[in-house]
C-alpha cells in the first residue's frame, strides 16, 4: 500500500460487544491509506441488472466484470459536515465501508459522492471526483457479522424543503460483506488505515419518476436491529459554478 504522505486524520468512536453484552467505546484515530470503492456488489442478478439500466438511463456505460475494485485518493475521506462539488450534476449513495484499524476491521457508513456528468462516460473518473463523506461511529465487525443480513442501510434527501428516503434495505441485498472484502486486491494484508466501500442499493423514485438525482443535503444511516443501534451522518453539498 501506499505511504502515508498526508496529516489527514480520520476519528472514530469504536464500539464493540463483549460476549456478556457490555459495550465499551474507544477513539480511533486512522490515517487512510488506501481507498476502494467497490461497485456491482448486489447478491442478487436482477438487482445489479437493475442497478445497471438505472445508470444506464443517465448515460453510464455498463460494467466489464461484476463486481470492480475502483482505487480511489484517500485523501477524499472527509467527516465533515459540507462537501463542494463541481456543478449541480453529483449525488450521493449509502454504502457500509470497511477499515482496518489496531489489529482489527470496523463497518461504519459513508456516501460513495459521485459525479453523474463524468460517471456517463467513465466510472472511475467520476469516482474521483468528489469527497466521499464517512460517519464518524463504527462497529466492531466481528460483532456484526453473523447477522449482517439484517442491518439496514438508509438514506434520505432534502427534497423540495422536506426529507424524504432515498435508499432503504437491507445487508442482504449486498454480497456478503466478508468474501467481497477477502475479493479486494490488498485485503489478505489487511493494512492499518485501508478503507473499502462495499456498494448501494437504488434509488426510490420521487413523484416525477426520477430515481438517481442531486440533492443539497443528504443523511445516511446504517441500523443495527438485533443489537438496537445506528450510525448516521449528515452533509451538505455546496456546488461550485463551472467555468468554461
Amino acid at each position: 500500500m501506499p505511504a502515508d504522505t498526508t496529516m489527514q486524520r480520520l476519528n472514530f468512536a469504536c464500539e464493540s460487544v463483549a460476549e456478556d453484552g457490555t459495550r465499551s467505546t474507544a477513539l480511533h484515530t486512522v490515517a487512510p491509506r488506501a481507498l476502494v470503492v467497490a461497485g456491482w456488489t448486489g447478491r442478487d442478478v436482477a438487482a445489479i441488472e437493475h442497478h445497471i439500466e438505472e445508470l444506464a438511463a443517465i448515460g453510464v456505460p455498463r460494467p466489464s466484470s461484476v463486481p470492480l475494485y475502483y482505487r480511489v485518493a484517500a485523501q477524499l475521506l472527509t467527516q465533515s459536515p459540507a462537501i463542494e462539488a463541481l456543478g449541480e450534476q453529483s449525488s450521493g449513495e449509502a454504502e457500509p465501508v470497511f477499515f482496518f484499524s489496531q489489529g482489527a476491521w470496523w463497518l461504519s457508513v459513508a456516501s460513495d459522492h459521485t459525479d453523474r456528468q463524468v460517471e456517463s462516460y467513465s466510472v472511475a473518473v467520476s469516482k474521483q471526483m468528489c469527497a466521499k463523506p464517512v460517519a464518524e461511529t463504527a462497529w466492531r465487525w466481528s460483532d456484526v457479522q453473523a447477522h449482517q443480513d439484517t442491518l439496514e442501510l438508509r438514506s434520505r434527501i432534502l427534497e423540495d424543503g422536506r426529507w424524504v428516503d432515498y435508499q432503504r434495505g437491507t445487508l442482504a441485498s449486498i454480497r456478503p460483506l466478508a468474501a467481497l472484502r477477502d475479493g479486494m486486491p490488498g485485503a489478505a494484508a489487511a493494512p492499518e488505515g485501508l478503507f473499502m466501500t462495499c456498494g448501494t442499493l437504488g434509488a426510490l423514485p420521487n413523484a416525477k419518476g426520477e430515481g438517481i438525482r442531486p440533492a443539497t443535503q443528504m443523511e445516511i444511516e446504517l441500523h443495527d436491529p438485533k443489537l438496537q443501534r445506528r450510525i448516521v451522518h449528515r452533509y451538505a453539498v455546496q456546488a461550485l459554478p463551472v467555468v468554461a
